[in-house]
């Protein structure tokens, strides 16, 4: 299938809330960090879901199980039942029952939520590679406090020809503190290990989307995310819109340099997001203009931003006084960052932009 390349962030006239049945919302760097709720993301979610919209829950991360997603949600304030929480651990659990005998053994290098899943699939999860008909291997992140042992263990057995099963492979996943390395960093050291390659079911891959379908019963579903390569090119992969949301790993510069499957259909600040519309970023005569700002790809490989109030003789030869936040004219420097994205991924088309726009996204502060 040809996917039109997507040369700009989309327009919408209706909030998001209403125009779409369903929010897939990514956890971690969307409603929390480090277990804490992210700014704005209790009331925008009660918001959306008292005016119609369906909320589901999905996450790579396979530690917990849904009821304790879903129980933790609720200790921050947003009601959920277990069954709108949806793991890579469900996920990676139906494609390993596709694909072995009903009542099979699986070494279980992970939490609870891989355990959970796969009994949920008739399997029988084990901790020891020594066990008698061992028929797979499922890796998912363990957190902090995983034994390395546990990587040997999914070793012995791989290297002795057990097929090998991850949720996912995100490097990293964000907490209170900082970036911590993620299940894909565990994956890494099993690979070197064994020099083996696992199915993958997680986000951004096909497994995924079809458990959350099947789960939700979604009809026109909106990916809510943080990560370019998870949950952007997810809902790609998927054919459905996304909202970026800035609230975990990326930032302005990284989405700028998005290649075609990771640029989203919309962008936020955060959860508020859903509540609203979005404008329309539009051609102009040398660029690509949204609300008080004017993008333009300048043939000495830079990205100049331009605002309305430069007009009055307010701006210098790279257009920004080099200042963050709005110039000082009340202009949303979010709709400054979406005609920096057409200018930039018009710019590359269906590669990476290499255009320079470290003084452009000074000024905008994001």
């Amino acid at each position: 299938m040809t996917r039109q390349i997507r040369t700009s962030p989309a327009a919408s006239d209706q909030s998001l809330h209403q125009a779409y049945d369903t929010a897939l919302l990514d956890l971690d760097g969307v409603v929390y960090a480090g277990g804490r709720a992210i700014g704005h993301a209790v009331e925008s979610l009660a918001a959306a879901r008292a005016d119609g919209m369906h909320l589901a829950y999905v996450t790579n991360n396979a530690l917990r199980t849904p009821e304790a997603v879903a129980e933790h949600l609720g200790e921050l304030g947003i009601p959920t039942d277990a069954a709108e929480v949806i793991t890579s651990a469900q996920a990676v659990a139906r494609l390993i029952a596709e694909q072995v005998e009903p009542g099979s053994k699986v070494l279980v290098i992970g939490g609870e939520g891989l355990r959970v899943a796969l009994r949920e699939r008739g399997l029988v999860p084990v901790e020891s590679a020594e066990e008698e008909g061992l028929a797979a291997v499922v890796q998912g992140y363990g957190g902090p406090d995983l034994a390395w042992g546990r990587f040997a263990e999914a070793s012995y057995a791989i290297n002795r020809g057990v097929p090998w099963y991850a949720s996912n492979t995100d490097l990293t996943i964000p907490g209170a503190r900082g970036i911590a390395p993620g299940n894909g960093a565990a994956v890494e050291v099993v690979r070197i290990a064994t020099g083996a390659e696992p199915q993958v079911a997680g986000k951004p891959l096909p497994p995924m989307h079809r458990e959350t379908v099947l789960r939700t019963g979604a009809k026109r579903p909106l990916v809510v995310g943080d990560r370019l390569d998870t949950d952007i090119e997810g809902a790609f992969n998927g054919g459905v819109d996304s909202l970026l949301v800035l609230t975990g790993v990326t930032d302005a510069e990284q989405l700028l340099r998005a290649e075609p499957r990771h640029r989203p259909t919309y962008m936020d600040r955060d959860l508020r997001g859903l509540l609203a519309g979005q404008p329309e970023v539009v051609p102009a005569a040398e660029g690509f203009r949204c609300g008080g700002w004017t993008a333009v790809a300048l043939n000495n490989g830079v990205l100049e931003l331009r605002e309305d109030d430069d007009e009055s003789g307010g701006s210098d030869e790279t257009g920004g006084s080099g200042e963050g936040g709005d110039g000082g004219s009340g202009s949303d420097p979010l709709d400054g960052l979406r005609a920096l994205c057409a200018a930039a991924w018009t710019a590359a088309a269906e590669d990476v932009c290499t255009l320079d726009a470290a003084k452009a996204l000074a000024r905008l502060g994001l």
